[in-house]
């Protein structure tokens, strides 16, 4: 069988041929890289990649397959897909595809057979930048041209896209449901891409969870009377958010508060602070962060691209988590008010399950401050 060549070229021109996989197309979006050996379908539908190209440092994927069960959304939610090798004899019980046809069938392009060691030491040197694939137009030139007239992820709000444009309650799939030794709670969770596996996370400590499209008003969440309100993970540059920051503005201080990820970011400009982008980002299953409440060292899930920056925060909030590798802002709590937020994935998904203890930390927190 006779493969078909495909082109990467990034935005300093810098070029990689490889062979296509998946849907044989034409797409941009910025180039990153992922470092987890395995979650490649976990990786592939969780809508925070939207807009990107991700790299797998890995050398082999798909070896197991695609199944129906390790999905984090309805559908892989990445630009392209970039790997060293791609397996096409997947070997696991639970399979039922190859990844590359997954891909095809959700129209996702792929390039394989490219050396990802020097792309992603590349991306190290010079940070994540904007690429361009193609398996219909191999002259690198015109991909470029039309790479640099692709948008930046700096200034971008993809949360509107990835978002639910509807109310609904979340039925669990994996969790048994709430435990019988636990009182319900009522949790309303913004949807800013949200990830199935939190609220599975969230319904094992006993929580109902409804979850709200981004555009909903803090009118709206307060005639729901929910016990506790979280902000979810998703994509693009969150000082791009005013319309979202403006609403969690409004729910200070009337119902504690979790956030993850974007989540996390949004409160920073929620608390009066700045986020700023990352060089490369962070984005894999081996990152170690300290939670300064416990002096515990945790290796974490992680994918984002911007950051909190300490030095704008105020006094009432406190950092509670830093990352070990470069010293940036992992976890914040606000010193009076019954809010806190990560910047990492506790419900991991796939990965270590060092932090899942939050969500219980998020339920005490609720029961905590009804009692006050």
């Amino acid at each position: 069988m006779s493969l078909q060549k495909a082109i990467l070229v990034l935005e300093d021109g810098t070029v990689f041929e490889g062979n296509a996989f998946g849907a044989a197309r034409e797409v941009f979006g910025e180039t990153v890289f992922n470092t987890s050996m395995t979650g490649y379908q976990e990786i592939l539908t969780d809508p925070s990649y939207y807009g990107q190209m991700v790299v797998m440092t890995y050398p082999l994927i798909g070896n197991y397959g695609i199944n129906e069960i390790d999905v984090e959304s309805e559908k892989p939610q990445v630009t392209a897909f970039i790997a060293r090798e791609i397996s096409g004899i997947p070997s696991n019980w639970r399979s039922r595809e190859t990844l590359s046809n997954y891909l095809a069938r959700h129209d996702i392009p792929g390039i394989e057979g490219i050396d990802t060691r020097a792309l992603v030491l590349h991306i190290r040197r010079k940070g994540a930048m904007r690429g361009g694939i193609s398996a219909l137009d191999l002259n690198p030139e015109r991909l470029l041209e039309k790479t640099l007239a692709s948008p930046q992820m700096i200034g971008q709000d993809y949360v509107y896209i990835v978002s639910s444009d509807h109310t609904y309650q979340f039925l669990p799939r994996l969790s048994p449901g709430i435990p019988p030794d636990k009182e319900p709670l009522k949790i309303v969770a913004y949807d800013f891409g949200i990830k199935r596996n939190i609220c599975e996370l969230m319904v094992d400590e006993g929580m109902e969870v409804t979850v709200l499209p981004s555009t909903t008003k803090a009118e709206e969440v307060e005639a729901l009377k929910p016990d506790g309100v979280f902000l979810s993970n998703g994509p693009g540059d969150p000082a791009a958010l005013d319309y979202i920051i403006r609403e969690v503005k409004e729910l200070i201080g009337k119902y504690p508060i979790f956030g993850i990820c974007l989540g996390h970011q949004i409160l920073g400009h929620v608390f009066g602070g700045k986020t700023y982008k990352l060089k490369f980002g962070h984005r894999g299953a081996n990152h170690p962060v300290k939670d300064m409440t416990t002096g515990k060292i945790e290796i974490t899930v992680q994918n984002h691209g911007f950051c909190v920056d300490p030095e704008s925060l105020p006094s009432n909030v406190e950092i509670t988590h830093w990352n070990l590798n470069d010293q940036t802002v992992e976890g914040m709590a606000h010193r009076e008010l019954p809010v806190f937020c990560v910047q990492y994935h506790p419900e991991a998904s796939a990965g270590p399950h060092d932090a899942r203890h939050l969500f219980g930390r998020f339920r005490e927190m609720i029961i905590n401050s009804n009692k006050s």
